[in-house]
């Protein structure tokens, strides 16, 4: 941290009367929390416009030929990058907790 920045942070947690270690971390559970509830809503918007429940569900409808590859392959990969994020978010949540 910059000693610009040091001093802001000393400055707000006195001003809110809590140790700096605090507000630090309610600063990244905050941002994390953020940053998860955006992906749940991208990975809800992903399974909603192909009817499908999860990466695991689109899949099978391929091999069952409900879906198109053409189509869809990039929702697809999409999908699964975001399940990854959306589940290593939610650990860091829980490390935080």
């Amino acid at each position: 941290m910059t000693l610009r920045t040091t001093e802001i942070l000393s400055d707000v947690a006195d001003e809110l009367h809590m140790p700096e270690d605090d507000l630090i971390r309610m600063g990244v559970h905050s941002y994390l929390e953020r940053q998860f509830r955006s992906i749940q809503a991208e990975i809800f918007a992903l399974l909603s416009r192909h009817n499908v429940a999860s990466v695991e569900d689109m899949e099978e409808h391929y091999r069952n030929g409900l879906l198109e590859e053409a189509d869809t392959w990039q929702d697809l990969q999409r999908l699964d990058h975001l399940e990854y994020k959306r589940d290593r978010l939610q650990q860091l949540l829980e490390i935080l907790s």
